[in-house]
């Protein structure tokens, strides 16, 4: 063998070596020099840890613009139906739903994403009005919710609006006490579950915009004894606005943790305070992919909470909310960067 094959033996073992090695690490948690998004946050850089459901209604309908040779547009929706986004189970029993991601997720030794949604007068009666009738049969929701988790992997964002909406005073002041107790059982009785971290939300910096008036709600719904808390659920607010807000509030609360919500704030929020600037607006993107590697030691992860594609209610023109809606769904896809 000569010298310069030698060489060239010993290096190709010494670099097979060193990737061998590189693979039996497991990846940082914040990604080192990323790529940029359009707002400036960091992109992730490798896959997701959380599962991808292959029966969402984005993946149901990438596959019906195959059969109708829609290519291109099923090529696009991929953006949203090979990404993972949250469950929201719904109804009297959430097992059956709960069980099947779950048993999904395991098979692939992935992390569920869930929402609890289900607190008495939920909504102020709004768009997204409903709920457990009253504080027995929520208990008795949550004890299930929890149960089918059993030892999975999973994420649970707790009651999204549930306490801004205590704070902003649209939940008449009858409901707050027995409030404050049923979120406050319900992270006890979540994180019962021995693998279930859970984020109390907290809304978003253009709904309750002083950090402050959110520490003693917060408290009293039992953010001690959760994981920590969620931002930006269903909204539009940028990245980096929100994780400003957010290492405020977690100042506030000795340093608790926090998710953001990145579903569909790739453009950031729709120009103007209308109303109803939150309720499907137009023009709007998808925003950073799910991950955990946010490369903010507070931030434990970007999530896509809102299923990108469902409706926020009947406003402009959209089906009732959480209803899926196609067209809505295909424009932030067509808008994000990737």
């Amino acid at each position: 063998m000569s010298r310069r094959t030698a060489t060239a033996v010993a290096l190709t073992l010494v670099a097979a070596l060193l990737l061998a090695g590189c693979g039996e690490d497991e990846p940082p948690r914040g990604p080192v020099g990323p790529p940029s998004t359009r707002d400036g946050t960091a992109a992730p850089a490798g896959g997701s840890l959380f599962w991808v459901d292959p029966e969402s209604d984005a993946a149901r309908q990438v596959r019906r613009y195959e059969e109708q040779g829609r290519t291109e547009d099923a090529r696009i929706l991929r953006r949203i139906a090979d990404r993972p986004v949250a469950d929201w189970p719904a109804g009297d029993d959430p097992v059956p739903e709960i069980t099947r991601a779950v048993r999904g997720a395991a098979a692939e030794d992935r992390t569920a994403v869930f929402v609890a949604y289900n607190i008495p007068h939920r909504d102020c009666g709004l768009y997204s009005a409903g709920g457990s009738h009253d504080a027995g049969a929520y208990r008795a929701w949550i004890d299930s919710f929890a149960g089918a988790l059993g030892e999975a992997s999973a994420i649970v964002v707790l009651e999204p609006d549930a306490v801004p909406h205590l704070v902003d005073g649209c939940t008449p002041a009858e409901h707050h006490d027995e409030r404050y107790g049923l979120l406050a059982e319900a992270v006890e009785r979540l994180k019962r579950q021995p693998r279930t971290r859970v984020y109390l939300d907290a809304g978003n910096p253009a709904w309750i915009d002083d950090p402050g008036r959110l520490v003693e709600p917060l408290r009293r719904a039992g953010v001690a004894h959760a994981d920590g808390f969620s931002l930006n659920v269903s909204n539009f607010q940028t990245t980096e606005t929100v994780r400003g807000f957010g290492a405020r509030l977690s100042g506030l609360l000795g340093g608790a943790h926090f998710t953001v919500d990145t579903s569909r704030n790739g453009d950031g929020p729709l120009p103007g305070d209308g109303a109803e600037a939150w309720c499907n607006p137009p023009g709007r993107a998808l925003g950073v992919p799910p991950t955990d590697r946010t490369g903010d030691e507070l931030v434990d992860a970007y999530l896509w909470v809102k299923r990108p594609g469902d409706s926020d209610g009947p406003c402009r023109g959209g089906p009732a909310a959480g209803t899926w809606w196609p067209d809505y769904a295909l424009g932030l896809a067509r808008r994000a960067d990737s």
